[in-house]
């Protein structure tokens, strides 16, 4: 089979023949019908070969869905041909955090050497993928899997985010939206499906922007220094009850931490490398500062069934496979509208 893969520190990934893996006891092959390209992947392959930790070669795509194709043995609660999606943060399956879905907060995974497919594990852009056990995999139904794979990320951590700052977001409140790309884009919607808050909207071109107004932004304000001051003023100088910074970096950090209210929440999720810092007097009072990774499988279920009553939608670029290093180039460029969707299959 082919599979695009990183396979040199500091190189271009390539589209490579590979053997197509068969599965063992308890797993399953997927017939890839979409896979998602993602910024996580960006900063993997950026890391220094002292710093990286996820192997060579690695299949890229922790975003997939596909086809069953092939089961192993003992295999149960799943049929050839059903259509499903990955959850991808793969854990122990035996802790208490996994024992509530919560695979994403498993603190033995390291240790035990269970790594997300794409991030560790082989990944979705790929003909085929194993899945290391039934559990990581929810039902599509008659979703489309191409227009909703990326729920699987830039659906699903947001959602997950959003859902702890929801004590916040009460009516008459605002939330911000730092970053209108693969995540900010969904998470505008969420906020509007879920909540009473007004959604202001930050980005660094007037094109992220408008797409944020298009899918449902309040108000929408170029990121620069000058964002926490027009901030404060469209919130009477109180600042956000919430602020998501779906871009991660110092710039935006500072502009996260300079624009929450007092007792107001901010959660740092994108990971371009930057830190706030926290302390009496350095941010507002009783404000609460997370950095969130990923999501639940229950909370996964609730994005899908919000895509099938419509309340999201993802914007998409499709790509082939052969495409799929150019659909890379795009995201370092800034030049994906949304989400950028690779067709192993198509």
């Amino acid at each position: 089979m082919r599979a695009l893969q990183y396979v040199e520190i500091g190189s271009p990934p390539r589209v490579v023949e590979v053997e197509t893996p068969e599965p063992g006891p308890g797993e399953v092959r997927l017939k890839v019908s979409a896979a998602g390209v993602c910024h996580s992947d960006e900063f993997v392959m950026s890391l220094p070969a002292e710093a990286y930790t996820f192997g060579l070669p690695l299949t890229l795509g922790h975003e997939g869905a596909g086809t069953v194709d092939a089961l192993g043995e003992g295999v149960t609660n799943v049929a050839l041909g059903d259509s499903v999606a990955v959850y991808g943060p793969w854990g122990c399956g035996r802790c208490h955090a996994c024992s509530r879905g919560a695979e994403n907060s498993c603190p033995y995974a390291v240790e035990l050497g269970i790594a997300p497919p794409g991030l560790g594990a082989p990944g979705a852009i790929a003909e085929y993928m194993i899945v290391d056990d039934v559990r990581h995999l929810v039902p599509l139904g008659d979703l489309d899997p191409v227009r909703n794979v990326s729920l699987t990320d830039a659906g699903l951590t947001p959602y997950h985010a959003i859902r702890t700052a929801m004590p916040k977001l009460v009516g008459g409140s605002t939330a911000v939206v730092i970053g209108a790309g693969g995540l900010g884009h969904v998470a505008i919607q969420i906020l509007r499906a879920l909540t009473g808050a007004r959604v202001i909207a930050l980005d660094v071109n007037d094109e992220k922007l408008a797409l944020a107004k298009e899918v449902g932004a309040h108000e929408a304000v170029l990121s620069n220094d000058e964002a926490p001051e027009a901030i404060k003023r469209l919130t009477g100088g109180l600042g956000a009850e919430a602020v998501f910074d779906f871009v991660g970096a110092p710039a935006t950090g500072a502009i996260a931490a300079a624009s929450v209210a007092l007792e107001g929440d901010v959660q740092l999720v994108g990971i371009g490398g930057g830190a706030v810092p926290v302390g009496f007097g350095v941010t507002p009072y009783d404000a609460a500062f997370r950095a969130p990774y990923w999501g639940t499988r229950s909370e996964l279920i609730e994005v899908f069934e919000m895509a099938r009553r419509d309340q999201l939608h993802v914007e998409i670029e499709t790509y082939s496979l052969d495409e799929a290093p150019q659909a890379y180039e795009r995201l370092h460029a800034g030049e994906i509208r949304g989400r950028a969707v690779v067709l192993p299959n198509g």
